[in-house]
């Protein structure tokens, strides 16, 4: 990048955040990442004096914007609503928050406006109705301001939530369970690493500060689809777990259950990026890191 930005992020405790975090103090980028009081920064515990809290509790948002020259605002907080968790408290992550900050940064001058989004369509959960709200709300300030867009396809990688699919799927190999009761497996999902996901920001982060005033939507994968039973197969061989019963079918579907997910690569191929980290060898990184974790 050619001047040093100033980035304030939002979830930079979390998995995408703290992964993103990295990449940009590796770029010497300023960056302002806003917590609770309540975030555990375990992710990040090491880049302590590297970036600059903001505590949304306490702080002043719109007057530290006033305050500080903010290039960029990067939306990577995300409640998925798990738990059967009440849908306001979905909405004050996803739609309130994000919607705050565009507010504040529109009216303080801010370059451009990154947000993460989901490629799940909206009918299957709260969480992919409320990305999709904002979504509508973010592109209603394009006239003002550089909106951008980046919907994930599924992103994995060693330090996820162990409730997500994937982490939880690995460990539960790893440990041996007797059994794991799964649906029958048969949708197609794309599932792309970490790291991959994180470089997708940075040239997207790189190509928006130059933009003029507008609209820009990227969707982010590895452009392979793959269904979940052979997904989950993949990583019981990669485990070299030989015990574990894999009961396909003993889960129904959710409804409106997408069966082949698809992705368009092509917005942020123009950019350059391009997926560098195959799924085997993804996989691969993730369960030696994890296997050492369990120990």
């Amino acid at each position: 990048m050619a001047s040093k930005p100033r980035i304030f992020l939002t979830g930079g405790n979390g998995f995408l955040g703290s992964n993103l975090l990295r990449k940009l103090i590796a770029l010497d980028s300023d960056v302002f990442v806003l917590l609770r009081a309540k975030s555990i920064l375990t992710r990040i515990e090491d880049l302590r004096g590297k970036f600059t809290p903001v505590y949304l509790e306490t702080s002043d948002l719109a007057g530290l914007f006033t305050g500080e020259r903010i290039d960029s605002i990067i939306h990577c907080a995300t409640n998925y609503g798990r738990e059967n968790q009440a849908p306001l408290d979905i909405l004050e992550a996803n739609l309130t928050l994000p919607l705050k900050l565009l507010q504040i940064g529109s009216a303080s001058g801010v370059k451009c406006f990154i947000n993460t989004d989901t490629v799940l369509d909206k009918r299957v959960s709260n969480y992919a109705l409320s990305k999709r709200h904002f979504r509508d709300w973010l592109q209603s300030y394009s006239d003002r301001m550089t909106c951008v867009n980046v919907a994930l396809e599924h992103f994995y990688g060693p330090g996820d939530n162990p409730s997500k699919f994937v982490t939880w799927i690995i460990q539960s190999l790893i440990k041996d369970l007797p059994e794991i009761k799964l649906t029958r497996g048969e949708q197609k999902r794309d599932f792309i690493h970490i790291d991959d996901v994180a470089e997708a920001f940075v040239y997207i982060l790189r190509d928006s500060l130059t933009r003029e005033k507008g609209f820009f939507h990227y969707e982010i994968g590895s452009g392979q689809l793959v269904s979940i039973s052979d997904f989950v197969l993949t990583i019981k061989g990669l485990v070299g777990n030989t015990s574990t019963f894999l009961d396909f079918g003993a889960i129904p579907y959710r409804k409106n259950e997408v069966m082949a997910s698809t992705v368009e690569l092509s917005g942020i191929k123009k950019l350059g990026w391009e997926p560098a980290i195959g799924l085997r060898d993804g996989l691969g990184r993730t369960i030696e890191i994890e296997k050492r974790k369990l120990k």
